[in-house]
């Protein structure tokens, strides 16, 4: 289990996480969101290790990712950016894994050919896709408890793609890791991920089982014979409120059955509900709290 509790990051003046808390149990695919600069990659930079907190703390199985250099063998970490030395080749970078790491010569192999790699390539005159699918494939070779992947699928071709989440999901089931992914593509996210959280100025706003999450939040769609004041929906938790005329569109967090039973004493002459994806309870989550611009 990864446990995050108090932490703190600080650049300078320029606090970016603060007083964060977070749990993700094994066997959790955990999707990571947030706007731009909300200290994604921070965090993530943070738990592998990179970056040393300001306060709090970060233990995987116990163990502090920062201080207990035996974790660092149990964490994979797929930055953004991909930096190999001068030269390099998939072969001469599979030699200092297997200093480093647990390395699995049969993972290895079979990740080559799903991910249509050649062990003589030269990394640095591979386009982006092809450096983030060696990534991948050294990240899945080493047999570690966590998987951290910072914009998992940028570059990443869509029949990649779904060979990645496929042996991604098998490797899960059989070992029982854990993975963070962080990306702006929540479309993507919602297919694999079972568990989410948002990050928004510093901390975890919001986070938990992305089903239970959905399920809690949904689209009601209702007209009335008389157009009613936004103080008629009082008792409701209304995430987002829009009319027009006697058309009324309001994104309701609660139970869907309690809420439909309150929108229904008010006599509409139209109700629907509809349910919510990831990315609008994203943007429904931000604009409850008014953080989000269109």
């Amino acid at each position: 289990m990864l446990k995050i509790e108090h932490l703190y990051k600080s650049f300078g003046k320029k606090e970016v996480l603060r007083d964060l808390n977070l749990e993700i149990a094994d066997g959790s695919i955990f999707g990571l969101v947030g706007v731009n600069g909300a200290g994604k990659s921070t965090l993530l930079r943070l738990i592998a290790g990179v970056y040393e907190n300001d306060g709090g703390s970060i233990l995987l199985n116990d163990r502090d990712t920062f201080r207990d250099a035996s974790s660092h063998s149990d964490i994979a970490f797929v930055s953004e950016e991909q930096y190999y030395p001068i030269g390099s080749t998939v072969a001469s970078v599979k030699l200092l894994y297997e200093c480093v790491y647990d390395f699995d010569e049969e993972a290895y192999s079979k990740y080559l050919k799903l991910f249509e790699i050649e062990e003589n390539m030269v990394i640095n005159n591979l386009s982006k896709g092809m450096k983030r699918r060696i990534a991948l494939l050294f990240a899945m070779s080493i047999h570690p408890k966590l998987i951290l992947l910072d914009e998992a699928y940028d570059g990443l071709e869509p029949l990649v793609r779904l060979r990645f989440r496929k042996a991604l999901a098998d490797l899960i089931e059989d070992e029982n890791i854990s993975v963070i992914i962080s990306s702006h593509n929540l479309k993507e996210l919602e297919d694999i991920c079972d568990s989410f959280g948002i990050l928004e100025d510093g901390q975890i706003v919001s986070y938990g089982d992305l089903l239970e999450k959905k399920e809690l939040i949904n689209k009601y769609q209702a007209a009335f014979r008389e157009e009613k004041e936004r103080s008629a929906f009082d008792g409701l938790d209304i995430l987002h409120y829009d009319r027009q005329g006697r058309v009324y569109q309001l994104v309701i967090r609660g139970n869907e059955d309690e809420v439909m039973e309150k929108l229904q004493a008010m006599d509409p002459v139209l109700l629907d509900v509809l349910p919510v994806n990831f990315e609008e309870l994203f943007i429904y989550e931000l604009e409850s709290r008014g953080n989000y611009d269109e």
